[in-house]
């Protein structure tokens, strides 16, 4: 059961790395600077994958010794729930980060295709003004 806290306590360390990152993140996100986007998501990917491995650990402790939460002690016990009321924390709060940085990229996504709109726009625009006789009186010059 010790190395089932420890495992817990070790996820609930890199859960809290998860939400470092997505803290720091979002505060350049909030700016509209997207510069580590690339960078920031593979953080996220490889934490993700420690965490995964951690419960895999976990499950496979579990399932060697079924009867050992049974026979725990109660400081055992506690520590369990402790552990276990601290990751509910950090997904709550990753979860929320979550949507702030999706709704950042959105916004962000949608300034962008503004942008081109306006640009498409701004295009025919000007080739409304193009003079079609200024080609042809080129090619007599010539």
């Amino acid at each position: 059961m010790k190395r089932t806290i420890s495992l817990m306590n070790e996820k609930n360390h890199y859960l809290e790395k998860f939400y470092a990152l997505n803290e720091k993140e979002l505060v350049n996100f909030m700016k509209d600077d997207f510069g580590n986007l690339e960078g920031f998501y593979e953080t996220r990917e490889r934490i993700l994958e420690i965490i995964k491995y951690i419960d895999a650990q976990i499950e496979l402790d579990q399932n060697r010794n079924p009867q050992m939460a049974a026979a725990s002690s109660g400081a055992e016990k506690r520590a369990v729930l402790e552990a276990l009321t601290i990751k509910d924390e950090y997904v709550a709060r990753i979860i929320e980060q979550d949507l702030q940085v999706l709704a950042c990229i959105e916004s962000a996504k949608n300034s962008i295709i503004r942008e081109l709109q306006d640009i498409r726009k701004g295009k025919k625009a000007v080739s409304g003004y193009r003079s079609p006789n200024f080609a042809q009186r080129l090619d007599e010059k010539a």
